[in-house]
């Protein structure tokens, strides 16, 4: 494929995106950003009955004009693919590179590859929390009453804590 089509279709995908949007009742809603640039990317996932497949896969965000018609890319093919998850956590980085067009995105490497990254992230934490339920144990949503206001939960949590004076109580 030659240059000026990969560039048209990247144009195509950034102005037209494929299942792009919030996906009602998800199993897992994956936030994925890139510091470097500021772009964001929220994948959807609702998993199919057989655990393997994928019901439903939507994503929104912003950022620049790669990483949101990637993302519309990547989508596409796994909808129409009819890709199970763990066919999409085989996928590999450097041939979304390709597929998107290695000279266009030369600069732009992890830009390109947000979508699949936040998309794996997706998979992978359904497929954990689909094997704790099946084991029996509930992953706790938030922390308890009690925990006192010194305490942080989830992202930025060792952060926090490794700061001066971000977690006052150590006794």
């Amino acid at each position: 494929m030659d240059r000026q089509l990969q560039i048209q279709i990247l144009l195509d995908h950034y102005k037209r995106p494929r299942h792009r949007g919030p996906l009602e009742d998800a199993d897992v809603e994956m936030p994925g950003g890139n510091p470097g640039c500021g772009d964001v990317v929220v994948v959807y996932l609702k998993s199919a009955d057989d655990h393997e497949h994928m019901e439903g896969v939507s994503y929104e965000g912003e950022g620049c004009t790669i990483s949101m018609a990637a993302s519309s890319m990547l989508l596409e093919q796994v909808v129409e693919g009819d890709l199970t998850m763990d066919e999409v956590l085989e996928m590999d980085y450097n041939e979304m590179i390709d597929q998107l067009g290695r000279q266009i995105v030369a600069s732009r490497p992890k830009c390109a590859t947000l979508g699949l990254g936040t998309l794996k992230a997706a998979i992978r934490k359904y497929q954990k929390d689909k094997r704790l339920s099946d084991a029996g144990v509930s992953r706790p949503e938030a922390p308890p009453e009690d925990a006192g206001e010194d305490l942080v939960f989830g992202e930025g949590a060792v952060e926090a804590a490794s700061r001066p004076g971000g977690v006052t109580n150590r006794e």
